[in-house]
């Protein structure tokens, strides 16, 4: 019985091992398309918020120089 118990965790080793290699290889969906997607809404975000704040930068100066 012993033996079979060190046949079997090899085995078990085995079919695990090929379970989770075709899950890691599987086709993913979503792809790179969405996360270039969303990093372009993020540099436009970061840009709004560049240029807000240089606005923001250009009116305060402005005021104090009044």
């Amino acid at each position: 019985m012993a033996a079979l118990a060190w046949l079997l965790i090899p085995v078990a080793a085995a079919v695990v091992a090929a379970l989770w290699g075709s899950w890691a290889a599987r086709n993913r969906k979503t792809g790179d398309v969405a996360e270039l997607a969303g990093y372009a809404k993020f540099r436009e975000a970061m840009e709004r918020t560049e240029i807000r704040e240089a606005m923001e930068r250009a009116e305060s100066g402005s005021a104090s120089g009044h």
